[in-house]
This record gives structure tokens, C-alpha cells and sequence, in this order.
């Protein structure tokens, strides 16, 4: 189990027609569905590491990506024991022709109507998507993390 939180980051790419890219996991974190994104590197913004990430997992080219969220991943944590905090970022501007770039990471991306996700829905992806059909920068979730050794309660 990982120590630290880590910081991810995923990017909510909007067509045409209102739809966003949606691809199917099957390295980490699979086997779910998830807006495309990874990692944010040392010294990295958040809009650079958004414009790389799509570039390698899609080839897309998105252009003034902009933050629209901050999710807190617990459901991963609590399946995973990985802690990731990720930032939403969201694109109405890009160019290229839809690649998939990593065969072993994602099976294929989609286009799909952002109020009907493909189950199952990776954590960050779903809060990110949530944050960005209601309009919000965060949503608390009502999920309750079972008790471990060191919580607040063992101090007390």
C-alpha cells in the first residue's frame, strides 16, 4: 500500500454534438470506463499535463484546457489502497485524428452522452463527469470508509 497521495489528472474532451471521450481500461484502472488522463509529472501544470496526456493516449491536440474540479478518490483507496486526488480538467477546443495511441492500456474510446456513462465507471472519471454536468468544483460523497487502525478514533 502506498504511502503518499499522489495527484492524477483527467480531461473531459467535448464534441460536436455535447458527447465526451470515454475509454475502456485494461491496464490501471481496469476493468473500468474512464475520461482519459494519468499523471502529473514534476514541475508539470495542470494544463501541460493534460495537453500530454491526450496527446499520448489519443492523439488529439486540445487547446486551452481549463480546471473545472478536484475529486478525492476514496472508493480507489479503499478497492486499491492507492489515495489519488485528481484534477478535472475539461477541453471544447481540439484537433487530430482519435487514436489509440496505448492498445495496452485502453481496448478503444468512445463517444458518449456524459448523462450515460458505461459501467463500470472509473471513481475519478465518475466524480469529474458529475462536476462538470452540475456545474460544481467538488462534491462531497457519501462514502463511508471503513474503520482502520490508525483513524482519528484510535488517537482519541
Amino acid at each position: 500500500m502506498s504511502e503518499s497521495v499522489r495527484v492524477g489528472i483527467g480531461v473531459i474532451i467535448v464534441n460536436e454534438q455535447q458527447k465526451i471521450l470515454i475509454g475502456k481500461r485494461i491496464g490501471s484502472p481496469a476493468p473500468y470506463h474512464s475520461i482519459p488522463g494519468g499523471h502529473i509529472e514534476r514541475g508539470e501544470t495542470f494544463e501541460h499535463a493534460a495537453i500530454r496526456e491526450i496527446q499520448e493516449e489519443t492523439n488529439l491536440i486540445i487547446e486551452e484546457p481549463r480546471v473545472i474540479a478536484v475529486t478525492n478518490n476514496l472508493k480507489t483507496f479503499h478497492n486499491s489502497g492507492k489515495h489519488y486526488i485528481s484534477i478535472i480538467l475539461v477541453a471544447e477546443q481540439w484537433h487530430g485524428q482519435l487514436q489509440n495511441k496505448e492498445p495496452h492500456k485502453c481496448t478503444k474510446w468512445q463517444w458518449v452522452d456524459p448523462t450515460a456513462l458505461p459501467q463500470p465507471h472509473f471513481d475519478a472519471s465518475q466524480q469529474g463527469v458529475t462536476c462538470y454536468l452540475h456545474k460544481v468544483f467538488y462534491t462531497q460523497q457519501n462514502f463511508i470508509a471503513p474503520q482502520h487502525e490508525n483513524s482519528i478514533d484510535s488517537y482519541l
